[in-house]
């Protein structure tokens, strides 16, 4: 049957297996970064996680997702459009019970908390340096450290984290090598390192990285995305298969 009525314009998103993330409001998109970090993140037996610098909330919903039906899950963005759309998505999911967005400047955030509660913090932080100036303001602070470096966020994960906590992000692997230094002048101990690359013989360009506060004998890994034939990997379809449709 044939209508005349105008249709809804479809939005622009990442449709999962549980929930759809829409991200047209967002600076940055849903990619593979957010994925990456979403699928592995240690979340299994936390009961309160906190995503930084949240965007759409696609991090924090694939740790919904994965985790115990208990728990609560705070997620943090300076940027209003990207908090707005967050708490969206979070509405929409089966999880919204437990989820909330805050918008909020991270440093505002941590002066509120009473005391360390997260037994997991996540982070898809900010990586390029301060160089020339974007022409759009919500994606240079989304995308570089100008308003969020790395030493800054290190301490208020510091303040927010449990003693038995972990901290984990996503960063460049250069840039992560000097994160992990960095973060071992604040006392941090790294827990786990992954480093991706794209095909088996590439060079790695991303790591995983997990954090401790407390002193432990670190795991080191890699991983590729795809097989040399093109193929998602095992290791990165054990990321994805609970969340993409076609798997």
């Amino acid at each position: 049957m044939m209508t005349n009525e105008k249709q809804p314009p479809r939005r622009r998103g990442f449709a999962c297996k549980q929930f759809f993330v829409a991200h047209d409001r967002c600076a940055m998109k849903v990619g593979t970064d957010g994925v990456l970090l979403g699928g592995w993140a240690p979340c299994e037996n936390a009961r309160r996680i906190l995503d930084i610098g949240t965007g759409s909330g696609l991090v924090a919903l694939m740790l919904a997702q994965r985790s115990l039906p208990d728990t609560r899950i705070d997620a943090v963005d300076i940027d209003a459009d990207a908090a707005a759309q967050a708490a969206e998505n979070f509405l929409a999911s089966p999880w919204s019970d437990r989820m909330q967005v805050f918008h909020q400047d991270i440093g505002e955030f941590t002066a509120a908390c009473p005391e360390s509660r997260y037994a997991l913090i996540v982070s898809n932080p900010p990586y390029f340096a301060p160089a020339v100036a974007c022409r759009d303001s919500a994606r240079e602070t989304a995308r570089y450290t100008t308003s969020l470096e790395h030493p800054q966020l290190l301490r208020h994960a510091a303040q927010l984290i449990t003693p038995d906590g972990l901290f984990c992000v996503v960063l460049p692997y250069t840039t992560g090598q000097s994160f992990i230094a960095a973060a071992g002048e604040q006392n941090w101990f790294l827990h786990t390192q992954i480093a991706v690359s794209d095909k088996p013989d590439t060079p790695f360009h991303r790591t995983l990285i997990a954090l401790s506060r407390r002193p432990v004998s670190a795991l080191h890994k890699t991983m590729s995305i795809k097989t040399e034939e093109g193929r998602y990997s095992a290791d990165f379809k054990s990321f994805i298969t609970g969340f993409y449709l076609k798997y």
